[in-house]
């Protein structure tokens, strides 16, 4: 408790820890339907795609966000429907377009002279959080568990049974854009604080985790969204004790959490 309110003594940590907590919730709410729906790899493809557009907008001297966005969103359709329409093939292209673009943006920010800058991205940095961050991050924590709370009857049909939701006349397509658009959207947040090559394992591991212990798809959906919580503050205050980046105190707080709750229920 002491370092957490020695931290708080901090603006960029205070900005920090509710933008991330925001972050780290949606990213595991979101996960729930990416892991039941085997669609896990997503996320860490739309990451790697996340910057390469960061390295350019950063080469180009434009605004990050202008250009990761609409960059990853359109990934994030493309893959998507690769996964529904080619399984095993869907895996495989994910695979291939997040090495690519990782390699890609690697070159690109050593080619303009920007490597040291882009380092914050692959790695995450509390320092990187503004308040713009801040706002952007509490408006789309709103749309996300808006959306869950309205359309929950139907994401949960959907989730488990596509066929089912569609004898239903449910446009299991639009609902499908809606989880890449939100999913693409946390990824381009998350990478502030996680950083793109950890950015995945937010949206992963607490879904993993509680689904271990869950009984339903709302407690699921709950769980898996405390767990995040309790792992981003967790990961947070290590990485001011031990002076680790945040994302990989963050990142290695859920695997402790998957591992204690793997043994528990053993």
């Amino acid at each position: 408790m002491n370092d957490l309110l020695e931290i708080l003594s901090y603006p960029f940590a205070y900005r920090a820890l509710i933008a991330g907590s925001l972050i780290s919730v949606c990213a595991s709410i979101l996960g729930v339907i990416l892991v039941l729906k085997h669609y896990a790899l997503i996320g860490h493809g739309l990451s790697e795609i996340g910057f390469a557009s960061l390295s350019l907008s950063s080469a180009l001297n434009i605004q990050p966000m202008y250009v990761a966005a609409p960059s990853v969103i359109t990934a994030s359709f493309i893959i998507m429907y690769v996964s529904r329409k080619y399984r095993t093939a869907g895996d495989t292209a994910i695979a291939i377009a997040s090495s690519v673009a990782l390699a890609l943006g690697i070159v690109i920010s050593s080619a303009s002279g920007k490597s040291s800058s882009m380092s914050s991205y692959l790695f995450g940095s509390v320092l990187a959080v503004s308040g713009g961050d801040l706002i952007l991050s509490v408006i789309l924590a709103v749309i996300v568990i808006s959306s869950f709370v309205i359309l929950y009857n139907r994401l949960f049909i959907i989730t488990y049974s596509e066929d089912y939701a569609k004898t239903l006349g449910i446009n299991t397509a639009m609902y499908q854009l809606i989880i890449s658009v939100l999913t693409a959207l946390v990824v381009v947040m998350g990478m502030r604080i996680t950083g793109t090559l950890l950015i995945s394992g937010v949206i992963i591991l607490p879904a993993v985790s509680a689904k271990m212990i869950a009984r339903g798809f709302r407690s699921l959906v709950i769980i898996s969204g405390v767990m995040s919580f309790i792992a981003f503050i967790s990961g947070l205050i290590a990485s001011f004790v031990f002076n680790i980046p945040a994302g990989a105190g963050v990142i290695l707080s859920n695997a402790l959490i998957l591992i204690l709750v793997k043994v528990i229920t053993r």
